[in-house]
Order: C-alpha cells, then structure tokens, then sequence
C-alpha cells in the first residue's frame, strides 16, 4: 500500500531501483494554446548544485552520465490518464557525489501561451516499484499555484547513506531557466 504524504513529509525509499512517475491535467486554455508540461531532473552535490551540464536530464538530455536516471521522453499533450511523464532511477549506479535528485515540472512557454499551474488540476508524483507496478509513495499537490510556471514536486536525498524522498510542492513564477540559474 503506497504511502500519501502531505507538502514537508519526507518517508524513506527502500528501493534501489524505483520509477518517477508524474501525472497532471490541464484545463482548457483560454489562451488556445496547447499545455506541454515537462519534467526535469537536477542531480546535485553537497553544494546544491547540479554535478555537470549532463546531470541536468530532461526532453534534450534524457540520461545521466553514470545511466543512473532516464528520462522515459517528452509527452507533449497531457492526455490521457496515469502518468504523464516518467523517470528512471536506479541507485546502484549513481555517481557517489549525488547527495539530491530534484525533481521539477515546468510549463514549456508558458509566458507566450499566457499559462500557469493555476489551470493545471490533479497533478501528483508518486515513486513506484516497475518491477511490481507497486506504488511505494504518492504525493498530491493540492494548492493552487496560480502565477507559478514551474514546481519542485519532490526532492530525492541522501542523509547517513540512506535515501529518502521529500514532498515539496514550491512554485516559482519562472521557468526552466530560473531552475538552472538556481543549481547551476
């Protein structure tokens, strides 16, 4: 039985291998534009910053050079029920500096399209055990970010050798590029 946590919980991860799984619907858009959300990843040292260009995995770079995070690939419509967007991540094979994984969802174009998280509803990411299609932990975001193009749903982190996975649930009326300026 998966575990929901609630924004601040954090609850180990006792699998080596897990999948991100990340799932969102949009409203329509007044705009008329199509929603095209994208997850990223942000593997990251002591420093909070990410390792290397290459341990930024999202659409254009879909794995980490250690092969220890795989973007599944870029959905670019939302349909559909069940996860929207999926991550990869197998631990035995993570670089020994990692000490965080971010995982963050941003809204390709949103200041030309005019979009926001305000009309994306039901959005969750949950950590699952693929072997078994298991759910190991689920978090939904429940607030109602209305001027944020971009949200950390979760933090993957490592402390005394063990990993553990926060819900975060932070907006930033930014975009991708805000999130790269911050751990670069």
């Amino acid at each position: 039985m998966a575990i929901n946590l609630q924004k601040g919980q954090r609850e180990a991860i006792d699998a080596p291998k897990f999948t991100i799984g990340l799932g969102w619907d949009t409203n329509t858009s007044s705009t008329g534009a199509a929603f095209d959300l994208d997850a990223s990843i942000f593997i990251m040292g002591d420093n909070k910053k990410i390792l290397s260009d290459e341990h930024f995995v999202f659409y254009n770079n879909l794995k980490s050079p250690d092969e220890a995070v795989e973007h599944t690939g870029d959905n670019l419509t939302g349909a559909g029920d069940g996860d929207d967007e999926q991550i990869k991540i197998d631990l035995t094979k993570i670089d020994p500096r990692v000490t965080e994984i971010c995982v963050v969802v941003t809204i390709h174009e949103a200041e030309s399209r005019r979009q926001n998280f305000g009309q994306v509803r039901n959005s969750f990411v949950r950590i699952f055990d693929a072997a078994t299609n298991t759910d190991i932990l689920k978090y939904e975001l429940e607030e109602d970010f209305s001027i944020e193009t971009a949200v950390e749903f979760g933090r993957i982190y490592k402390r005394d050798n063990k990993w553990k996975f926060e819900a975060v649930g932070a907006g930033m009326k930014g975009g991708l590029q805000d999130y790269l300026n911050k751990y670069n």
